[in-house]
């Protein structure tokens, strides 16, 4: 099973905190973020650490199905 990343280019303000945690799985490309593979093995934690700490939570990551997992509300 896997997880899907998105990051919502709109809302990124490049501040590169995902990928300072977890740099295998985002990258910043100019002033916005980007996730480096759209899709990750089911429960990475990185992936939800990412999420929770972008100041603009503009990272979200469903599970196969699209629900939701991250960022906790």
């Amino acid at each position: 099973m896997t997880w899907h990343l998105h990051v919502d280019s709109a809302r990124c303000i490049g501040s590169g905190m995902c990928a300072g945690a977890a740099p295998d799985l985002f990258a910043l490309d100019g002033d916005h973020a980007r996730a480096v593979n759209e899709s990750v093995p089911e429960h990475d934690d990185r992936a939800l650490e990412a999420a929770e700490i972008c100041p603009m939570l503009a990272i979200t990551v469903r599970d196969a199905d699209g629900g939701r997992i991250g960022p906790r509300e």
